[in-house]
């Protein structure tokens, strides 16, 4: 067997990057499974695809959809009674986006 690709320390590097906080076990899980994702997108790198168009879009007409069905929802005033905050007749959630 071959040594993993990614050690204890890539897997930690990883994860400051993304701002997670992660411990031993799950370093060495995660090197573990970021592995087995690499074998295979290596296997799809082997793939020949000579011939093959490149696909620019999906299409969406193919795609079978439901009907629209009307369905009995939550009481709003239940809903907006369990929020720390509301205004009107929605959530009040913090702004995630800098505008200014």
């Amino acid at each position: 067997m071959t040594s993993p690709a990614f050690s204890h320390d890539a897997v930690r590097r990883l994860a400051r990057l993304a701002r997670l906080s992660i411990g031993d076990d799950d370093a060495a899980r995660l090197a573990g499974e970021l592995e087995k994702i690499l074998a295979h997108v290596r296997a799809l790198e082997a793939v020949d695809t000579e011939g093959v168009p490149p696909t620019t879009h999906v299409s969406v007409d193919r795609l079978p959809l439901r009907a629209d069905e009307l369905v009995v929802s939550l009481d709003r005033e239940a809903v907006l009674a369990q929020a720390p905050a509301r205004a009107q007749e929605g959530f009040v959630v913090p702004a995630f986006v800098d505008e200014g």
